[in-house]
């Protein structure tokens, strides 16, 4: 079994253990000249065999410090502090007979002259396990650089992007995307634009958890990913530039700064962004309309569009933690977006008989000019109520996104010999979007003795979502109103919800964490609009409302079993909530074409979810699990179509329910001194169950998913890496995703005494990120290929600047705002 294990190791490349109670080192450090105590000095515990970094501390008041949960093997401690020399401990152990141990006293001798600038680095791992999450070291990977936010997820374990920019989690929809411990609020369209326009320079790390604890809000069928951004850890002053340009089809441009200062009393951090994403993009879609009855084919559709998508970013971001006194720090964060687009398509569809005979032909010419601005402000505190760590934070959140949307359509149809049947249609869509959120949250820690702890805490938002579309048809020369697309919706939501979580180690192997969740849910939503009244032979006015109110239930358990100091088990159960994003459940329509459109559904549930999942981490390093999830009233995207207009819609609706079972294997280990692997490997089987367009289905398929990254370190502050991945065919709801494959590669040199790097790195070396897919059920029959600009080079020149010594324990805020800025969305 040993020998297996071994083989198995070497293939897959190790992966680092969950996190798991263990050893604790301490020690204290003093002025080498004077022997003065030395309080808020930088401490990093590193690895001893290769001295990548592990945690990170801070001398108190009285110049000691301390790492807890310390894993066994062998350590380093590196001491710093500004206008001293470094230094290390001796090499520690920590061992199973041998749980604490003292550094002593570490002297940092004074320099011999004024340090002007400090600056202390540590070699982070690209990916970290603990025990309900797994971390993603962004600045980690050498493939990064000049990428998104977006790219970035891409590459992260688990998780898959669609040709829409949908995010899936080991092959489940329904993620929730955090910012800095913030919902996004944003639905899946437009959270995709945003993430597109964010540059991975912004980022610090990002948080995968597939069973969040109850702390979280309980949305998110496949679990949470947070990306935390970057911020001030020095006292003194940082800050860095960046500049980049990428090379795809379109020339692209990203520049940012960011400037912090913090001092003992306050903490001030800034950066501004901005961003011009410039692509191109094919879509072809091949569609078989059957009769109903007999199943033969009546018509076939070919069509065939060129789109292209222009988007500048603008962002900034301006903060303040000021420290009250020792015990309570209190802040706030100003931060907004504005993001002007231009997505022009042109497509020209191919109408065929039965038998493959030309009929007709129908061009379609749409642009979009759409302006996104966004506005959100945050208020927090923290205080500690006593010396044994009883603490009480809140968040408040004001956040605004308002938008407009122009969209002009031009439709020409055509004879098979190429010769105008009609007059063209003209289509004007004006499609404006205001969302108010407003959020409040406190959260309560207690310690208790034998290293319980007990925590708790209240949470309530109220949602505003304002959609006024109004289209308009041009005929002879005049604008008339379009009454059958217009659409006025308003929808407004209160959540209301509590928990409380308890922690507590169950003796020297087990260890376990109780949670529980309720959330209360209030909506009404209104849908203003004209229908076709026959019996009047005109369109009349008619509101349509719903009202919705429903408390639930959200169970965490998480048990884990330290069997020995090879071997340890982790068993985890979370009960979870996918509410319908905003503009699923309005119903305007958005159009690609004259025959090809989006609607959105009032009639959508929220789906809830069951999912469990064991774990086993061999060694610390190579780690397999087991999934389970059962899922009702799923929403997925389905195609829906008139078999007599011939019209194709896209829309989102329960599908009744969805079952996967899933097994993955991570690995991450450091073949020598110079080379690090990291592998990710998941097969899993989604089924789907329910009846779409009035049909039944039951349609399967069973997905491998491979990532692989590989990372060189070289002399004289050079480094490269390999990075890809491969996904065998796959199912999104109805939709089957084909085969499909990605390779990158990218190299780095640290320049200016390591204050600046250079990093070229190449995207999709091999073009293989097209999406190719079918969906057939029913009288749907439907081919398609998305061919997308993601083969690109990108070359990014950073410069950092500081004036201090590293402050560990700066934590981002985590706000009080729900899941519901991931539910808003708009065209896109």
């Amino acid at each position: 079994m040993k020998k297996f294990f071994s083989l198995l190791a070497a293939a897959f490349i190790g992966m680092s253990s969950f996190a798991q109670t263990g050893g604790k080192i301490t020690g204290s450090i003093k002025d080498g000249g004077n022997q003065k105590i030395i309080d808020a000095a930088s401490v990093s515990l590193l690895r001893a065999k290769d001295s990548s970094l592990v945690k990170v501390a801070v001398t108190d008041k009285d110049g000691n410090f301390s790492f807890e949960n310390i894993k066994d093997g062998s350590y380093l401690v590196l001491a710093t502090s500004v206008g001293h020399t470094k230094t290390y401990s001796t090499k520690i152990t920590i061992a199973p007979d041998a749980l604490s141990a003292n550094t002593g006293v570490l002297q940092l001798v004074p320099a011999e002259k004024d340090m002007k600038e400090v600056s202390v680095s540590a070699k982070k791992p690209l990916i970290e396990r603990k025990l309900d999450r797994t971390i993603v070291n962004v600045d980690a990977s050498i493939t990064n650089t000049g990428g998104t936010a977006m790219e970035v997820l891409e590459k992260s374990p688990g998780v898959s992007v669609d040709k829409d920019g949908n995010i899936s989690l080991k092959g489940k929809s329904g993620v929730i995307v955090y910012i800095d411990g913030r919902p996004s609020y944003l639905g899946a369209a437009d959270l995709a634009n945003m993430l597109r326009n964010m540059t991975a320079s912004q980022l610090d790390q990002i948080e995968i958890m597939t069973n969040p604890p109850a702390k979280y809000d309980a949305a998110g069928n496949a679990g949470v990913i947070n990306i935390k951004t970057k911020k001030n850890k020095l006292f003194g002053y940082n800050g860095n530039i960046t500049t980049g340009y990428t090379q795809g089809r379109y020339a692209r441009f990203n520049e940012s700064v960011s400037f912090n200062y913090r001092n003992k009393k306050v903490n001030f951090f800034s950066n501004l962004n901005y961003n011009r994403n410039h692509r191109g993009e094919e879509l072809y879609i091949v569609r078989n309309f059957r009769d109903a009855n007999t199943k033969q084919i009546k018509s076939i559709f070919d069509q065939a569009t060129q789109m292209e998508n222009q988007r500048h970013y603008y962002n900034a971001k301006i903060g303040m933690d000021y420290n009250v006194s020792k015990n309570t720090t209190l802040g706030v964060v100003l931060n907004g977006f504005y993001n002007p687009s231009l997505w022009q398509s042109n497509t020209k569809t191919y109408i065929y008989d039965p038998n493959y005979n030309l009929t007709d032909i129908t061009t379609a010419s749409t642009e979009n000019k759409e302006k996104w601005k966004n506005f959100s402000s945050n208020v927090n505190f923290r205080t500690k109520l006593d010396s044994a760590g009883q603490e009480l934070s809140g968040d408040f959140d004001f956040i605004q996104y308002k938008a407009t949307s122009v969209q002009p359509l031009t439709s020409s149809y055509y004879d098979a010999l190429g010769n105008l049947k009609q007059a063209p249609d003209v289509l004007n869509g004006t499609l404006p979007t205001n969302i108010k959120i407003y959020s409040g949250k406190v959260d309560y820690t207690l310690p208790l003795k034998k290293d319980a702890k007990f925590e708790a805490g209240f949470k309530t938002s109220f949602v505003t979502n304002d959609n006024d579309a109004r289209y308009d048809s041009l005929k002879t020369g005049y604008s008339i109103l379009d009454s059958a697309r217009s659409n006025h919706f308003i929808y407004d939501e209160n959540i209301n919800a509590a928990y409380v979580n308890y922690s507590r180690p169950l003796g020297k192997k087990w260890s376990a964490q109780l949670g529980l969740r309720v959330e209360n849910t209030n909506s009404n939503g209104i849908s203003k609009g004209y229908t076709y009244n026959t019996s009047q032979d005109k369109f009349v006015y008619t509101e349509t409302k719903f009202k919705r109110s429903y408390t639930q239930l959200f169970p965490t358990v998480y048990l884990q079993y330290t069997a020995n100091d090879k071997n340890q088990f982790v068993i985890n159960y979370g009960r979870r909530i996918k509410r319908p994003d905003y503009e699923d459940m309005n119903p305007f329509v958005h159009f690609l074409d004259r025959y090809t459109f989006e609607q959105g559904n009032p009639n959508i549930s929220p789906q809830f979810s069951h999912n469990i999942e064991l774990s086993h981490t061999w060694k610390g390093f190579l780690t397999t699990t087991v999934n389970y999830t059962a899922t009702n009233n799923i929403i997925q995207q389905v195609l829906e179509q008139n078999d007599v207009t011939n019209e194709t819609f896209i829309k989102k609706a329960n599908i009744a329910s969805a079952k996967q079972i899933g097994l993955e294997v991570t690995a991450n280990k450091s073949l020598t001194k110079w080379w690090t692997g990291n592998i990710y490997a998941n097969v899993y089987n989604n089924h789907f169950t329910g009846l779409v367009n009035n049909e039944k289905i039951s349609i399967g398929v069973t997905t491998f998913m491979a990532q692989l990254q590989h990372q060189f370190k070289f002399k004289k502050g050079w480094a490269a890496e390999l990075s890809g991945f491969y996904r065998t065919k796959g199912l999104e709801g109805v939709i089957y995703i084909k085969a499909m494959a990605q390779v990158n590669a990218g190299v780095s040199k640290q320049i200016l005494k390591d204050k600046g790097s250079i990093r070229l790195n190449v995207r999709d070396i091999f073009a293989g990120g097209v999406f190719r897919g079918y969906s057939k059920y029913g009288t749907v029959d439907a081919n398609f290929k998305n061919v997308n600009d993601s083969r690109a080079v990108s070359l990014t020149f950073t410069y950092r600047f500081n004036k201090g010594k590293l402050k560990a324990g700066s934590g981002k805020r985590n706000s009080g705002a729900g899941d519901e800025q991931n539910r808003v969305k708009g065209g896109s």
